[in-house]
């Protein structure tokens, strides 16, 4: 059976919009899982995500002790026979591959935020490294975005980046 999942991080609400974009909460009603990773800033958003379905977050360095007991530093679960890990940060893009291998060498996704920028590469161990980008404040890039994916047979399918 496949899985649908919403990848999204660095919403920073209400720092940097007032609300999650309306493409976002429609994309969680369509997902199985929806993942964050970190970012939040307030509680509310994991509240209003968790209306719309399942959420597997963690905290990152924006977010204060509210999220911080509500979420882990790291989280895992296995989803159609792969392995995801979840975390805000991974530290600067050079060696990101390797730093990644290193450290998760147990998992086969990892999803990261805190740069804001959309990233899918494969290192050379084979971890497949997913940032969506964020759905609320592009920074340097050129648009908001998002990402969907399928999870099938062990599989990742139609890993798509939706510009917001």
């Amino acid at each position: 059976m496949a899985t649908r999942l919403l990848l999204i991080a660095d919403t920073h609400v209400p720092r940097r919009a007032r609300a999650l974009p309306d493409a976002v909460l429609a994309a969680a009603d369509q997902a199985d899982l929806i993942v964050h990773a970190g970012d939040w800033v307030t509680a509310d958003v994991l509240d209003e995500l968790e209306r719309h379905g399942e959420v597997l977050g963690v905290w990152g360095n924006n977010d204060g002790d509210d999220l911080r007991r509500r979420l882990p530093q790291v989280a895992r679960r296995s989803i159609e026979g792969v392995r995801f890990a979840v975390v805000h940060e991974t530290g600067a893009a050079a060696g990101r591959e390797q730093r990644m291998d290193l450290a998760y060498p147990d998992d086969d996704v990892l999803v990261f935020g805190h740069s804001h920028i959309p990233w899918d590469t494969t290192t050379p161990g084979g971890l497949r490294l997913l940032n969506p980008g964020s759905p609320t404040d592009r920074r340097r890039q050129p648009h908001k975005t998002f990402l969907t994916l399928t999870v099938d047979a062990g599989e990742l399918r139609d890993v798509d980046l939706v510009v917001v």
